[in-house]
């Protein structure tokens, strides 16, 4: 029997913008030749890089003591999942959760003056600190809410992670675009409509990501900042049944259902 991958902590982002009655988010479909989750719809996020630890990172907004408490971790892992969460989101879609540090109330309007440190940081030769000391820019923690924290299952055996999900509302003035490496396909969508293409087949979405969507349909931006969550860490567990594999989690009946019936029955995807 295999000895269980430890999860490498990681941060992920809801991106949401309200539309004409309900909120829609940003959705990256993943190249489908990449080893690990290939095909699959995401938001954007990453694994904690070393230098998102142990570092003198420019901060407005909720301490990491803050977000801490309401993840259930040590500050210095909430510290460098917060950094991570902005660092993701900025590389992989343009999106900057920051403002000038003479005037930290403020939010960075145009996020695309920044291009080529962004390329800079994808390719890890700036690490995110660095950038905001250079720029002049604090990083702005109170633009993000802390959401919840799912485990890769113990059957995966490719990688695992510690995955801790945000939410945080578009910066008037920016736009996310999707331009990435990892990515071939990027969009802002009604949360019930990815549901919707999942139980259709025309879409990929892991228990993680279909949960998430089915949390936030309906509802407006107002609504979803609005909400303070106890954050309960899930880990989904795997089971073969004849040549398929089942999910187990709170919520798996409803997730087997939409997947079974878009035709998605091996694992991983």
């Amino acid at each position: 029997m295999n000895t269980p991958l430890t999860p490498r902590p990681a941060a992920t982002v809801m991106l949401i913008r309200d539309g004409a009655t309900e909120l829609s988010v940003f959705l990256m479909r993943r190249h489908r030749g990449m080893d690990f989750a290939g095909g699959v719809m995401v938001f954007p996020g990453g694994g904690v890089d070393d230098r998102d630890r142990n570092t003198e990172i420019a901060w407005a907004g909720p301490p990491p003591l803050w977000w801490a408490q309401r993840f259930g971790i040590e500050p210095d892992l909430a510290e460098a999942l917060v950094c991570a969460a902005a660092r993701e989101t900025f590389e992989e879609s343009g999106v900057l959760f920051a403002g000038p540090a003479d005037d930290p109330n403020s939010i960075v309007r145009d996020a695309a003056v920044y291009g080529d440190a962004r390329g800079q940081l994808a390719d890890r030769s700036l690490s995110f600190a660095d950038f905001l000391r250079r720029e002049n820019l604090v990083l702005r923690s109170d633009l993000l809410r802390p959401w919840a924290n799912w485990v890769t299952p113990e059957a995966e055996l490719t990688r695992r992670y510690d995955t801790y999900f945000f939410v945080g509302a578009l910066p008037e003035g920016q736009r996310a675009d999707g331009e990435n490496s990892e990515s071939d396909r990027a969009d802002w969508a009604l949360p019930r409509d990815a549901l919707d293409d999942f139980a259709g087949g025309r879409n990929i979405l892991l228990p993680p990501t279909w949960t998430q969507l089915d949390s936030l349909a309906g509802h407006t931006v107002a609504d979803v900042l609005a909400v303070e969550r106890q954050i309960v860490p899930v880990q989904p567990h795997l089971t073969q049944r004849g040549d398929n594999w089942q999910i187990e989690f709170f919520d798996s009946d409803r997730y087997n259902e939409a997947r079974i019936a878009g035709g998605a029955t091996g694992w991983p995807f």
